[in-house]
């Protein structure tokens, strides 16, 4: 008779086999009844609605929403299509901010169908979909994105609501800037006789400063006898100029977002004492700082980690060749390695110390501390080699976030981006809030992107001469709270006054956050 963990086994052997056919959204028709009950019960299946799961896993309390968030795009994809055939698609508000790559996972999803009942579908954690009876596009107006059925970015810059323009200026400044040519939008326009979306849509293309597109919706519209009023729907000034050719949206999205966010950053920082007159002190205080930091940084990654173990890993006690216990040790591990990337961070606030372009030195090393922090698990086999190769080449998602972060595609295009305006940045206290923040807003590799994110802060805090800050543990959920708000709302100003309140107790050698004594 099979015993219970071989009962186990085999129900997820069945439910291995249904990911591998890339199932994320699970029928109770795919599993037996009892497989069905025996993963539920075990915590690796989770159900969303009547007859319907997602997998998850078992170290995940109830209420946390990670298995939700991770799985919601493609379980609305896969539900709405069994329900309604081809028979549905999402607002035109909602395409335009996946056509921008926005992936946040809203907390009402609208539903476009010809036969909906105008009703609320309830979902996990506060997430519905809200089904509405209306017209969906032509075929030629329509476009699929990862199971999604979209308005195609024409027929949904046609179709949005002049609300969208100042709700969500971003995103659709974001998609906009892709358009490279009138003819993309005009034959939709003339179409439907839609003069006065046209003089929207002109206005809003003027705004961003295409003014050679703007100029021909208005020339060809009247030139087929329409009378177009141009007006600019956004309520708020164009922050930059973006440019004509530039095809990733999620770029323009960064760009934008850095420059409306840094001017609440220099209104809410202290000032930056400049670069200090004695850099083998400021290296020294980095060191001695070690200790504390690290016991916070990994905690706050949930790595059990006591002051006794840091201790031990710097000193060089940590034998993973010769003593199996280390080898074994995942919190060792994540301490060792977190000791050679600090080493690996204190040589490029050198650098800084000595006058070299921050943006540039983290450019250039960010790579090196990451190898240095994985090293350890590779060393002992418990990571693979190419765990090291650089920028994540899958998806991945954050903790009980509703932030989706950048395809493994838009990483690639995100990260240059993002040190060139690290890079071009000259205010000290930008570098170091949106240093941090866009960094793990992106989350460009598969493991580390915190640790990584408050090491690139600290560098550049370095630069402005402002004192090495640790992120307490005990402010863990603060600290989570203030991102989330900054990636979801993109309100700015919780996490830099976070930040500021930490900097400016450092900066009058107050006391720095404390770890637990030895007994």
């Amino acid at each position: 008779m099979a015993s219970p963990s071989e009962k186990l086994a085999e129900s997820l052997d069945v439910l291995h086999t249904l990911q591998e056919r890339g199932l994320v959204a699970i029928r109770s028709a795919a599993l037996t009844r009892t497989h069905r009950e025996r993963l539920c019960q075990n915590g690796f299946l989770q159900e969303v609605l009547k007859g319907w799961y997602i997998p998850s896993r078992p170290d995940e309390a109830s209420f946390e929403s990670t298995a939700w968030y991770s799985a919601f795009w493609p379980f609305c994809a896969a539900y709405l299509q069994h329900l309604k055939g081809n028979d549905w698609c999402l607002s035109p508000e909602q395409s335009l901010s996946l056509h921008a790559e926005n992936w946040t996972v809203p907390n009402q999803l609208l539903i476009r169908s010809t036969k909906a009942r105008n009703n609320i579908t309830q979902l996990p954690h506060g997430t519905s979909l809200l089904n509405i009876r209306a017209l969906i596009p032509k075929d030629n107006e329509l476009i699929e994105k990862s199971g999604l059925r979209l308005f195609s970015l024409p027929a949904a810059l046609i179709n949005c609501s002049s609300r969208y323009f100042t709700q969500n200026p971003n995103d659709i400044r974001a998609v906009l800037s892709i358009i490279s040519d009138a003819s993309e939008i005009l034959e939709q326009l003339l179409e439907g006789g839609h003069s006065t979306i046209a003089g929207r849509l002109a206005g809003a293309f003027r705004h961003i400063g295409h003014k050679r597109i703007a100029d021909d919706i208005i020339n060809t519209l009247s030139a087929a006898g329409y009378d177009v009023r141009e007006n600019d729907p956004f309520d708020s000034p164009m922050p930059i100029s973006l440019p004509t050719r530039e095809h990733s949206p999620y770029v323009n999205r960064i760009r934008l977002m850095w420059h409306e966010m840094r001017e609440k950053i220099i209104e809410r920082f202290p000032k930056a004492p400049g670069l200090p007159k004695n850099r083998e002190a400021y290296l020294q205080q980095v060191e001695e700082i070690y200790i504390t930091d690290a016991y916070h940084s990994l905690s706050i990654e949930g790595y059990r980690v006591s002051p006794e173990l840091i201790e031990q890993v710097r000193r060089g006690n940590w034998k993973p060749d010769t003593n199996e216990h280390d080898q074994k040790n995942h919190n060792a591990l994540a301490a060792r390695g977190y000791w050679q990337a600090y080493q690996s961070v204190r040589k490029s606030i050198g650098k800084v110390l000595h006058g070299e372009i921050p943006g540039t030195v983290v450019d250039n090393d960010h790579r090196t501390w990451y190898r240095e922090m994985l090293t350890p698990g590779v060393t002992a086999g418990i990571l693979s080699p190419v765990d090291l190769a650089g920028y994540r080449n899958g998806n991945i998602y954050i903790r009980n976030s509703m932030h989706a972060p950048p395809s493994r595609e838009a990483v690639r295009d995100a990260m240059p981006a993002f040190f060139d305006l690290l890079r071009q940045e000259q205010e000290t206290s930008v570098r170091v809030v949106l240093g941090h923040f866009i960094f793990v807003y992106i989350h460009p590799y598969m493991d580390g992107n915190g640790r990584m994110g408050r090491f690139l802060m600290n560098v550049m805090l370095a630069s402005g001469g402002y004192p090495w800050t640790v992120i307490p543990l005990e402010e863990r959920n603060v600290y989570m709270t203030a991102l989330e708000e900054a990636s979801i709302n993109q309100n700015i100003a919780p996490f830099t006054d976070f930040i500021a309140i930490l900097v400016k107790s450092g900066l009058k050698n107050m006391t720095t956050p404390k770890y637990p004594s030895s007994n």
